[in-house]
């Protein structure tokens, strides 16, 4: 008895071991990141240099000199419409799927997800060129639109699967109550599967936030989100490191506050809904 049980207290040991290494891969690059973006020019081309004096003149330079605050309002402009649409058009559209029965639901349903897995690349060009004829390019439309593209199919694959979770007696009630179909949308499903929105709206904002293929492609000056700037610190005469680390832990912070804050939302909708 005593011998089974050091051996799980050593494989528990072990598994520990395991999963902090594997943390601290996953966290090196972001601390990497931090440490260049304080570093002054002549230190980021020197990877040896762990003891110095940190500056905060990368940050200063990415907001004074590169307008980052101008790609920040476009990128939050961009995340907010994209979210809003997207839960609007998806949860109709999820509701439609776990209501109502017609022929192929499945293979429809099956089809809407499979436009999730599109990779950006596959698409960017006939979007670039159908966005061109219809003088859209470097818009927040176009990206509203792209965006979109990946956001609705993921809030019917997540919104689906709530809906579905509630008894269709309650709906029943508040039909024999008076309530039309839209009104039991709003009125009694939506504020039921409210987890199932906070998740989807958390994973929309982040899928969105971060999106660099469609971005990059389609604008160019007027609409550049903030992923995209790390391009700018490209030239020919070298790499801006220190801007550039600058810029990611701007771009990466909002994301990263904004998960902590709502990842007890984003568990409970994940263990509640869809995704199980």
């Amino acid at each position: 008895m005593n011998t089974i049980t050091t051996q799980k207290t050593i494989i528990n040991f072990l598994m520990r071991i395991v999963v902090v290494f594997i943390c601290i891969i996953c966290i090196f690059p972001l601390f990497w990141m931090l440490v260049i973006s304080l570093k002054t020019g002549t230190q980021t081309l020197d990877p040896s240099i762990w003891l110095f004096k940190p500056t905060f003149e990368n940050y200063k330079e990415a907001f004074l000199n590169r307008n980052i605050l101008d790609y920040m309002k476009n990128s939050l402009i961009v995340v907010f419409l994209t979210t809003v649409i997207s839960i609007f058009i998806g949860g109709l559209a999820a509701y439609g799927f776990a209501r109502f029965e017609f022929k192929k639901r499945e293979d429809l349903a099956f089809w809407v997800l499979s436009l999730r897995m599109l990779p950006p690349m596959a698409t960017v060009i006939p979007f670039f060129v159908m966005a061109r004829m219809l003088n859209i390019l470097d818009t927040h439309l176009v990206l509203i639109i792209c965006y979109m593209l990946f956001n609705i199919p993921f809030t019917i694959w997540m919104m689906r699967g709530f809906f579905e979770e509630i008894p269709q007696a309650i709906e029943e009630a508040a039909f024999i109550d008076g309530c039309s179909r839209f009104q039991v949308f709003t009125k009694v499903l939506l504020p039921l599967s409210t987890p199932g929105l906070i998740a989807t709206a958390i994973f929309c904002i982040i899928n969105s936030w971060n999106e660099f293929v469609f971005a990059l492609f389609l604008t160019s000056s007027d609409a550049i989100t903030l992923p995209t700037t790390v391009t700018l610190f490209l030239s020919i005469s070298g790499v801006a490191w220190g801007e550039m680390s600058a810029v990611g832990v701007i771009t990466i912070l909002p994301v990263l506050v904004f998960a902590m804050i709502v990842q007890k939302y984003m568990i409970r909708g994940l263990t509640f809904g869809g995704v199980k």
